[in-house]
């Protein structure tokens, strides 16, 4: 039960769609470029740094003006996380695809998404989730999901495996991805910095020279290929364990 005066969503509240309060609104501004605006921040200094006042400065106008047309940061936050999933190419429904095939499309989309943006992932956990461009790909996850064979009990259970390993991945990469520009170093540099440092603590060290032969043979020229190759075999494992589940369930 929602108490008196706690926020619930944007979504819900009979404000999202709302193009200002009235008449005074400033000139030049509506909410979509606020969005799109708010969106290039979060992108260019993160989430930490966000505020209206930021915001608005961008905007060259006040904070005030910004408040004509969202109520609080939150909002217009869950703002900003349905416009980046409106970024998603979603695989048609219509089509004949095999649902191997989209399932790794929709994968794919998201981990990107995850990447672009690295302030979609706390966000994500924070919020309902209720915009419009959310639930047109969650709703596109459960045709994709339910094209398995799986019976209908176990297709939560199947969205979980493959898209909390997705959010997951994504957003450790998109952290990692992150630190390496804060650092002024490209993934590579980093990633060997990071190796040397871990060499000099003995513990560390220890471990991972267990883990050389496993480093050696995971394949890859860069850090970027590495990735993609363990994210591809990963998602290969989760797709080849919905269709032993779904052989199990027929039998």
């Amino acid at each position: 039960m929602v108490k008196a005066g706690q926020r619930v969503s944007v979504w819900l509240e009979a404000k999202a769609r709302r193009g200002g309060r009235g008449g005074g609104q400033p000139s030049g501004l509506d909410r979509d470029r606020i969005t799109e605006v708010t969106v290039r921040l979060l992108d260019a200094e993160g989430l930490a740094k966000f505020s209206m006042r930021r915001l608005a400065g961008e905007l060259n106008v006040t904070a005030m003006s910004v408040y004509w047309y969202v109520d609080t940061k939150d909002d217009l936050l869950e703002l900003a996380l349905d416009a980046a999933f409106g970024e998603l190419s979603l695989p048609d429904q219509e089509s004949d695809e095999d649902w191997r095939d989209q399932l790794r499309t929709l994968a794919h989309e998201y981990r990107g998404l995850l990447v672009r943006h690295p302030w979609v992932s706390p966000l994500a956990g924070t919020f309902l989730n209720l915009g419009p461009n959310y639930l047109a790909f969650s709703r596109v996850v459960q045709q994709v999901i339910r094209k398995t064979g799986l019976p209908v009990h176990r297709l939560t259970s199947a969205i979980s495996a493959v898209f909390q390993f997705v959010y997951g991945y994504g957003t450790i990469e998109g952290h990692f991805i992150a630190r390496c520009a804060q650092a002024g170093m490209t993934q590579d540099e980093y990633f060997r910095h990071a190796m040397s440092a871990v060499t000099q603590a003995p513990d560390a060290a220890e471990v991972l020279k267990e883990s050389e032969e496993i480093m050696a043979a995971r394949g890859g020229d860069t850090v970027e290929e590495m990735m993609e190759r363990d994210f591809t075999f990963a998602l290969d494992l989760l797709v080849a364990g919905i269709e032993a589940m779904v052989g199990e369930a027929a039998d």
